[in-house]
């Protein structure tokens, strides 16, 4: 695949639209920077296997799906930040007392990330949570 390969939505003709980069190297590209398998990066971020391996061979992906993978990128970005990128996987993956046990994954498929995105702003800051 070209590494300059871009995908253009349908409303690309119209004035200030953007192209984004390929599906699937983004989809690659995030999965790669979490160092996750496809079946937790599923998990992740509430898409079946089949579609994130759909996506990696270059099927589009709806906007929200877009959405999704880039608000991913920015948590992992942010997360690794404050804790060593090598740790995330399972970090991920391990019950967590801040979470009432749950595995930060576990928080993230209940669609309460933004309980993560406060520890990492706790963390930053200094500020006890």
């Amino acid at each position: 695949m070209a590494a300059n390969k871009t995908v253009v939505s349908k409303r690309a003709l119209g004035e200030g639209a953007l192209a984004c980069p390929a599906p699937s190297r983004r989809v690659d590209e995030v999965r790669g920077l979490f160092r996750l398998g496809r079946a937790m990066f599923s998990r992740l971020t509430g898409y079946s296997e089949r579609a994130i391996a759909d996506w990696e061979r270059g099927k589009p992906m709806s906007e929200p799906a877009r959405r999704q993978i880039e608000e991913l990128a920015r948590f992992r970005d942010r997360l690794a930040e404050v804790v060593s990128a090598d740790t995330i996987p399972g970090w991920l993956d391990a019950p967590n007392p801040a979470f009432g046990g749950l595995k930060p994954l576990e928080v993230i498929e209940r669609g309460e990330i933004d309980r993560l995105w406060s520890m990492i702003f706790y963390l930053e800051s200094g500020v006890p949570g």
